[in-house]
């Protein structure tokens, strides 16, 4: 069966009090319109068109040139909405899901029963519906005795008896193309508001003779977002439902209400994710991990038994066994070898360090290449950047750097060279070397009285 679907995502979103298109504002790390596209995807809707209007290139931007896109220079409708798309619809057969770019929370195991459902009863098209615990403002299906839906009534036209119906339209639909495409031709805009209503195709079919059938899902399913509130609320709904698989994968999520994790993010089993955590991006956990609490990772991969405590990580790569933090940063493009242990308020940025290294205390290290076993001691800091370039340090395999060091880029520390604390490095290292860049201490004896800088009363007696 040939699956199309149209998807409207031209509207502007006032209550959204945005100067960018509605259907582009993240939920859960994923754009709403993205997660429409996602789940028809996996529904089986490989031919997808996007009705677009307001700020039209940020969303042909989100969505990449994988679907098709019409414009809609006015918006008179969701019926007229859909009529843009009647050329791409033209010579098909099978059916077309017809959904709304701002309703992310609509599942692909839903479409899958909704397109499984056509398959097998053929109606000339079926209305996705839900009950609602107050159903003020949507419009009611009137169903027949068998079930067939006989009307969509909206909530002003109503009368009381109808408006006690709980179930609702969800503006959710899946037509006969061909069906479909008849009905378009035959909606008017003989209402207040000059519009044409797609709900008036369904009005059109039923007088012709044909079926209509319906499909409920939950509520929650259906869901629009029209303001930041919404938003807000469809957001905790994904990322509900996003900790969930990862638990039911064998992940143990210890308190799921202060935890964030994109739809983009693996993780391994038995990995243990604490309090206080967004992970983001395309960010790849192994197998019994620790992350957390309040670590903050976005396109970061992170190997078996790495260990992350008050962490924040981005584009960098941490392997197997590490411990890091906590109070750590690291930077884009660095790496964290195996087993190497970064402790607290240090940064490293676009460096490379080699297995069970160890920089444990206060340091900032920026564009090195560090060996195996090395030691930074506490508040060793690389000058990496001169006011107009940034220059590449090395430190070689077992070299021990001293507290309070600073090595000036460019400059080198070969294998097993030591360099002694607070020296300040400006020339390379050779191996087996101590290293030792500092004055000379001199002691002035009665400087402080000389000077009249004592700090506190003189004792004479």
């Amino acid at each position: 069966m040939n699956i199309c679907a149209v998807i409207m995502a031209a509207g502007e979103g006032k209550r959204m009090k945005s100067a960018h298109a509605k259907v582009v504002h993240p939920a859960a790390g994923k754009p709403l319109v993205c997660w429409v596209h996602d789940a028809l995807t996996q529904a089986g809707a490989g031919d997808q068109v996007y009705i677009v209007g307001h700020q039209q290139e940020e969303v042909r931007a989100v969505l990449g040139e994988d679907v098709a896109f019409v414009l809609q220079e006015k918006q008179l409708g969701t019926g007229h909405a859909v009529m843009q798309a009647s050329h791409f619809l033209e010579g098909r057969r099978g059916c077309t899901l017809v959904l709304c770019g701002d309703a992310p929370l609509i599942t692909a195991a839903t479409l899958q029963a909704v397109l499984r459902q056509f398959q097998d009863s053929d109606p000339a098209a079926i209305v996705i519906t839900a009950d609602a615990l107050d159903p003020t403002g949507y419009g009611r299906i009137i169903r027949d005795a068998g079930g067939a839906v006989q009307a969509i009534i909206e909530h002003r036209d109503a009368t009381d008896e109808q408006r006690r119906i709980s179930e609702i339209n969800a503006s959710m639909y899946c037509f006969n193309t061909a069906l479909l495409l008849s009905a378009l031709g035959k909606i008017g805009c003989r209402n207040q508001q000059q519009e044409y209503y797609l709900t008036d195709t369904i009005g059109i079919l039923i007088s012709e003779g044909h079926r209509v059938d319906a499909y409920k899902t939950s509520f929650e399913e259906i869901l629009g977002v029209n303001d930041r509130v919404q938003l807000q609320s469809a957001s905790q709904i994904l990322n509900h439902r996003i900790l969930n698989q990862h638990m039911l994968n064998g992940v143990t999520i210890s308190d799921p209400a202060t935890t964030w994790i994109e739809d983009s993010v693996t993780i391994g089993q038995d990995t243990l994710i604490l309090p206080g955590c967004h992970l983001a991006g395309q960010t790849r956990i192994g197998s019994e991990a620790v992350i957390g609490p309040d670590t903050h990772l976005r396109d970061v991969q992170v190997g078996d038994r790495a260990t992350l405590d008050h962490v924040t990580a981005e584009a960098c790569i941490i392997e197997e066994g590490a411990q890091v933090g906590p109070y750590a940063h690291i930077r884009d493009g660095s790496l964290i070898g195996p087993f190497c242990r970064i402790g607290n308020f240090v940064e490293i940025k676009n460096s490379a360090i080699g297995a069970t290294s160890v920089i444990a205390h206060q340091c900032h290290i920026g564009d090195a290449d560090i060996g195996e076993d090395v030691n930074l001691g506490s508040g060793c800091s690389i000058a990496n950047y001169d006011g107009r370039i940034q220059a590449r340090t090395t430190i070689g395999s077992h070299a021990f750097i001293g507290s309070n060091c600073s090595l000036v880029a460019p400059v080198s520390v070969a294998d097993n060279a030591y360099v002694a604390a607070g020296s300040a490095i400006t020339e390379p290292v050779p191996e087996y070397s101590l290293a030792i860049a500092r004055s000379r201490q001199i002691n002035k004896e009665n400087w402080v009285i000389a000077r009249d800088r004592l700090r506190a009363r003189r004792n004479d007696s």
